[in-house]
């Protein structure tokens, strides 16, 4: 019996015609309503404009219109920027030197491919003249009346490609991808002036963002930006970035540690003033933090990369969104170095946002429920040192006068006073202070010229330790433990090379690798402060960490972790009695050691409290 065999069509290959090809690159360029957001802003910013009017409605699906006051067209212009690769920002002789935010000349075509589009501009000394396109067929240029600018006017996104529509977000979420666009366009010009509107429903609709341009040099306008995007509460808690290293510069701000986040949302980074979503960058600025930290915590940070353009290259995503760098090991080496030096010279300062928790939570809860009365219990006060000579004799006359009336008590409160023989100096002027009383055991209260500090024992002594014992280690280097057997970990050839030319770095952290032969790699000594470790499985974390951002911190953060573990067990415990010398020689070293305001997890070591603070406590304010 035999078959036949069915035989195969020859495809024909056909050349696109010009509307095929702009409705496929728009699918590149344009995801949703916020891609096409920022790539009009982003065109408005390249003519120069200063005022940008961003208007949108049903979440940018039904109309967006940009209106700015820059340089504009002429009657000539128009036809031209609205055809495939035609722009203004470049000549095409040097792909690597580009200085604007647009380059390649396919938003506009792309947004007329699939939307109905109405360009409306006037240039200086020219007439004001309209063009629209719908569907990708382009209408005839119509005068208009308009002064110096640009009006972009976006009707029916994706009309012309309704399978698009299946994949939009409620108008809800396609709103607030619109406001992070023009949020973050706005950290990246802080002299430019941008509105945000929803006119859903017609009228003059409702402001959602708005920021006027700022005065000043970049930090005075960049600071003053902050504020009114991300909010007063990060600018007061932020450090001011400037570093300069091998041609490469670092500026912006970064907000200490105790100003946390539970999400990367304050996280902004830009390339020459590009907001860019570079997962090397963002590992970088988690790496920065990594000791900091805890891992449920993120860094709150605006970040602006400057460098000779030819030094990065901007066209390796559609969207822009991402870079490559020529010396991406370089640029990493400056945020971290550069955050860690930063956070490292703010010492013991705390975030102001730990105060305003303590004091709210110093607020009654509301209940619905009648309260019902109880009898008071016991009050136990502890002081354990007065170290002034006031003190001591106030409690002596205290002790002298008659017995306090009965307030109903189930028993006395017990007081204990001791005087100091020789008075102290006064340490009040000190940062933080002098001490005054220890409260449970585990609570120094420190009084300052202008309130108190209420320090927690253990988490203080627990970083001042864990400081002191990465010191040591950086001193001495970290010991290594060689292996009877050294382990064989097989990989692939390109991982086994990348992880080779680290193995320098990774021998001073005490893991000592070498080649074994093909992809293999042979552990022949590994950090001792780590104990008994699965080194095959550590091999393979650290590839695929370099493999996802091109460095990796695990083996440096395992043994932070280590050391953290030590520090907390050989910190002061809770529920240990300190003498006034050691509670106050506990605050002269915290003043004096980097990162003593939070602890090894991130967290605060201490709350100030200001006059202020405390009389608002008491209704005296």
């Amino acid at each position: 019996m035999i078959l036949d065999t069915p035989k195969i069509k020859r495809p024909v290959i056909r050349q696109l015609d010009e509307t095929a090809i702009n409705r496929i690159a728009a699918g590149e360029v344009v995801e949703r309503p916020a891609s096409a957001v920022k790539e009009l802003v982003e065109n408005a910013l390249d003519a120069g404009a200063r005022r940008i009017t961003v208007d949108y409605a049903d979440g940018g699906k039904t109309l967006i219109r940009v209106t700015d006051d820059g340089c504009g067209m002429t009657g000539d212009d128009l036809p031209l920027a609205l055809s495939r690769h035609a722009t203004s920002k470049i000549d095409g002789s040097d792909l690597l030197n580009i200085r604007s935010f647009g380059f390649r000349g396919e938003a506009l075509p792309s947004l007329g491919a699939v939307g109905r589009l109405t360009i409306t501009s006037r240039a200086e000394g020219h007439d004001g003249v309209s063009l629209s396109v719908e569907g990708g067929r382009m209408g005839a240029l119509r005068p208009a009346a308009l002064n110096r600018g640009t009006v972009v006017e976006l009707r029916d996104l994706f009309f012309a490609t309704p399978a698009r529509l299946k994949f939009m977000r409620s108008d809800r979420v396609e709103m607030g991808a619109i406001a992070d666009v023009v949020k973050r366009l706005a950290l990246a010009e802080p002299h430019v002036g941008f509105t945000l509107r929803d006119v859903s429903g017609g009228g003059d609709g409702r402001v959602v963002f708005r920021a006027d341009p700022e005065n000043g040099d970049f930090f005075d306008a960049l600071h003053g930006r902050l504020s009114r995007v991300i909010g007063a509460d990060f600018t007061d808690n932020a450090l001011r970035i400037d570093l300069d290293r091998d041609g490469l510069r670092l500026v912006g701000y970064a907000a200490l540690p105790t100003y946390s986040r539970g999400s990367s949302v304050a996280q902004f980074l830009f390339v020459n003033g590009r907001p860019v979503l570079d997962k090397q960058l963002f590992g970088a600025l988690r790496a920065a933090y990594m000791d900091v930290l805890s891992r449920d915590r993120h860094p709150a940070a605006v970040l602006n990369i400057q460098c000779d353009p030819e030094r990065v290259d901007v066209n390796v995503h559609p969207a822009k969104a991402e870079v490559r760098f020529r010396e991406p090991a370089l640029v990493r080496g400056l945020i971290v170095s550069g955050l860690r030096l930063a956070i490292t010279g703010a010492g013991h300062r705390a975030s102001t946002t730990v105060a305003s928790e303590t004091l709210e939570a110093f607020r009654p809860v509301p209940t619905r429920a009648e309260p019902t009365r109880a009898e008071p219990a016991p009050l136990q006060p502890r002081v354990y040192q007065m170290d002034r000579p006031s003190q001591a004799s106030f409690a002596r006359a205290y002790a002298l006068q008659a017995p306090a009336p009965d307030f109903g008590f189930a028993e006395a409160p017990s007081v204990r006073v001791e005087a100091v023989a020789e008075p102290a100096p006064d340490l009040t002027d000190r940062p933080l202070g002098a001490a005054r009383a220890q409260v449970h055991e585990n609570y120094i209260i420190a009084q300052t010229a202008k309130g108190i500090v209420l320090v927690d024992q253990h988490a203080a002594h627990e970083r001042l330790v864990y400081e002191r014992l990465k010191a040591q280690a950086a001193g001495s280097g970290i010991a290594a433990q060689a292996l009877l057997i050294p382990d064989i970990v097989e990989l692939s050839p390109p991982d086994a090379a990348r992880l080779l030319d680290l193995a320098d770095d990774l021998a001073g952290l005490g893991l000592v690798i070498e080649p074994f032969g093909g992809g293999a790699i042979a552990v022949r000594e590994v950090p001792a402060v780590l104990g008994q470790i699965d080194a095959g499985a550590l091999i393979r974390d650290i590839v695929d960490d370099l493999a996802d951002l091109g460095a990796s911190d695990r083996l440096r953060g395992r043994i932070d972790a280590v050391l953290s573990r030590m520090a907390c067990h050989g910190s002061v415990r809770s529920g240990r009695q300190m003498r006034a010398e050691e509670m106050n020689a506990l605050l002269r070293e915290m003043e004096a050691t980097p990162l003593s305001g939070q602890c090894n997890h991130g967290r605060p070591t201490y709350v100030e409290l200001s006059l202020a603070d405390i009389e608002r406590l008491f209704g005296r304010r």
